[in-house]
């Protein structure tokens, strides 16, 4: 960990948490630990460090083009600070990325990246727009992120701010001060539940004791609902009962998003994109395998890279996995041949030579009634 990278938050991690070394930066993997934050997020809120991820800026006059082309959604349906969920494809429909589009204004766009492809994506990027008048700037290292989620979360939010925020949809976003520094607020997160993504701008790494500042106003102002600080240990239990991907995990330039359940993300009515043309080839001939939601019926946790069967066919295999803290079982997402995905399918888990029984399972694995940002019961 002598070479990593840490956030604007590290001083905090390094007092009260357990560090790890994630994307190339210090970073907390719980600081109570992964059950009670766990816990903590979907019952009432948490607060997460989410610096490491990398956010890029792209403006010019040719930014709507531009982004069509190279991201798999369509831009055009954005108005002003809205935002949604796409994909940066290859040439093959393979995964580069899954990537969050902000609209800021006209002609100004902010994305946000994996910190894992940090690199990869830029150049990406910068090599796509050789065509277009754009402008692409990194504004990873000048601006900081903080994720605060749980069905509090909108209380916490307007407490500090001293705005109403139960109008604002998701993915939709507000400009709004914080102790004298711009920040865009947006609605949602990597959790399942309802939540924020709080952008601090222009920022760096030099003012961190300011942001630090924020950390803990955030932290005093959700005290009566019991907000705890959370570790990257709780935002992969949570995201994988919710059914997210996780880059290098579930998806990957060699996994198409037909294939992931991704297609929601891939606009296929307008214009060329890149990726578009490989995509309908597949989209024509058929995919032979799909990613799926598998519950463990037997004791036992399933982690990446265990095989499914069915009888004595190996018919595929997991990519996250985890035991549920809120469902008290594992549970898991991989990849099965199509003919195997239906829920309800009996499988079982290879773990450790031993079989595990689990059925393939609908996600979020978690009741839509009573948890995530949808529930209808409070």
């Amino acid at each position: 960990m002598m070479n990593s990278k840490i956030t604007h938050f590290f001083k905090f991690h390094q007092e009260y948490g357990r560090l790890v070394d994630f994307a190339g930066f210090k970073m907390p993997l719980w600081y109570e630990g992964i059950i009670p934050e766990h816990l903590t997020v979907r019952n009432s809120v948490g607060i997460f460090d989410i610096t490491h991820m990398c956010r890029v800026l792209v403006t010019g006059e040719d930014s709507p083009d531009f982004l069509n082309f190279a991201t798999s959604n369509d831009i055009s349906q954005l108005t002003r600070l809205s935002g949604l969920y796409s994909l940066i494809l290859n040439e093959e429909g393979g995964i580069i990325d899954d990537i969050t589009i902000f609209k800021l204004k006209e002609d100004s766009y902010l994305l946000v990246c994996n910190a894992v492809n940090h690199d990869k994506d830029i150049k990406v990027l910068k090599y796509r727009s050789s065509k277009f008048n754009v402008n692409i700037k990194d504004i990873s290292y000048n601006s900081a992120m903080i994720a605060v989620q749980g069905p509090k979360a909108v209380k916490v939010i307007e407490r500090i701010y001293g705005l109403s925020f139960s109008d604002l949809r998701r993915y939709g976003c507000r400009w709004a001060k914080l102790n004298s520094y711009e920040t865009l607020i947006c609605r949602l997160g990597y959790t399942g539940e309802d939540g924020f993504e709080i952008y601090i701008w222009n920022i760096p790494l030099d003012k961190a004791d300011d942001a630090l500042r924020i950390w803990n106003l955030i932290l005093k102002a959700g005290k009566e609902y019991g907000i705890k600080p959370c570790g990257l240990g709780a935002r992969d239990t949570l995201r994988i009962e919710a059914g997210y991907c996780l880059y290098d995990n579930d998806i990957s330039e060699e996994i198409t998003p037909l294939e992931a359940k991704l297609d929601f993300a891939v606009s296929f009515d307008k214009g060329y994109f890149i990726g578009k043309d490989a995509l309908m080839r597949i989209k024509k001939g058929g995919i032979s395998r799909v990613r799926v939601g598998i519950k463990l019926v037997d004791r036992g946790i399933p982690r990446s890279k265990y095989k499914i069967y069915r009888g004595d066919e190996e018919i595929g295999v997991i990519t996250s996995g985890t035991y549920s803290p809120l469902l008290k079982c594992g549970i898991a997402l991989g990849y099965v041949a199509v003919e195997y995905s239906e829920v309800g399918t009996e499988v079982e888990v290879d773990i450790r030579g031993r079989r595990a029984r689990a059925i393939i399972s609908e996600t979020p694995f978690y009741d839509k009634e009573k948890y995530g940002w949808n529930r209808k019961i409070a």
